[in-house]
């Protein structure tokens, strides 16, 4: 009979580091999502502004940043996939809910059978 009290293994320790890692790198990739999406508005009022005052904007100073804000989003989105399959490698079952300790509780990971496909799982997170 399982209790409450299994969150409290040490033996999830590492499990429980990895997941708090991904959480905040979901939260990062995020911002740098909203980040990528205001980008164009940003350059609008940029080249407005500028416009306003007769300036023009250094050569390739807005694509440059562009281009940065989306090699950022595409780091951050292939660090959240090797995390979540490292993860999804540490849990000790698959199709069912580990209790782990997020800092407020029991919380609880698990790695989920895809419906379509056969051998895909994913990562279910509950803080």
């Amino acid at each position: 009979m399982s209790t409450n009290l299994d969150y409290l293994d040490p033996a999830l320790l590492p499990l429980e580091d990895k997941v708090k890692a991904y959480l905040e790198a979901e939260k990062d990739f995020k911002q740098a999502e909203l980040e990528a999406i205001n980008l164009p508005a940003e350059q609008a009022q940029q080249a407005a502004a500028a416009l306003q005052f007769e300036q023009r904007p250094a050569a390739g100073s807005f694509s440059q940043h562009t281009e940065q804000v989306q090699q950022q989003l595409q780091n951050l989105r292939e660090e959240l996939d090797l995390m979540r399959q490292e993860i999804i490698r540490m849990l000790p079952a698959r199709d069912e809910w580990v209790k782990v300790n997020l800092g407020y509780g029991p919380s609880r990971v698990g790695a989920f059978r895809v419906a379509d496909a056969a051998d895909t799982y994913e990562l279910r997170v509950i803080h």
